[in-house]
């Protein structure tokens, strides 16, 4: 299948089980993929120096961002024999236990669908210039660092 050109990357708020379920259910009548991979970003509530995560709040360049998500995607397509990928994180504030990452991985075959989703997961993760603020129940707040 030819990879088709990626909506915007950005969802305001939380991705919601909905949305998720949509993007499963469009790729139905595509029968030329055989397995599915996908990968759910959760916001955790981190006790930090005994204060509670309650939400973070998602920011980014985004149009480095956008370009950042389309350089992996390229990067993906010519590594690994994909029919699609879909990245989608959130913007804004995301409560603890609501999903802010977002990527679906479909190829024709399972092998790719699992080193392709590891793949895009480490590099959004390296790469991509959002950040996350983290906010605590307290309503005090500090910058997260990813690990």
């Amino acid at each position: 299948m030819e990879k088709q050109k990626e909506k915007s990357a950005f969802v305001k708020g939380p991705i919601s089980p909905d949305f998720i379920a949509r993007a499963i259910e469009k790729h139905q009548s595509s029968t030329q993929i055989g397995a599915h991979d996908i990968f759910l970003g959760q916001v955790r509530a981190d006790l930090i120096e005994g204060k509670a995560v309650g939400a973070i709040e998602y920011s980014a360049y985004e149009k480095m961002a956008a370009r950042k998500f389309e350089e992996i995607r390229e990067d993906a397509f010519a590594k690994f024999d994909l029919s699609c990928l879909h990245i989608y994180h959130s913007m804004g504030i995301v409560r603890a236990g609501e999903i802010c990452l977002f990527v679906f991985v479909s190829s024709p075959h399972r092998k790719e669908v699992f080193e392709a989703l590891h793949h895009v997961v480490e590099e959004i993760k390296k790469e991509v210039p959002v950040f996350g603020r983290e906010l605590f129940e307290d309503d005090s707040y500090q910058w997260k660092v990813n690990t």
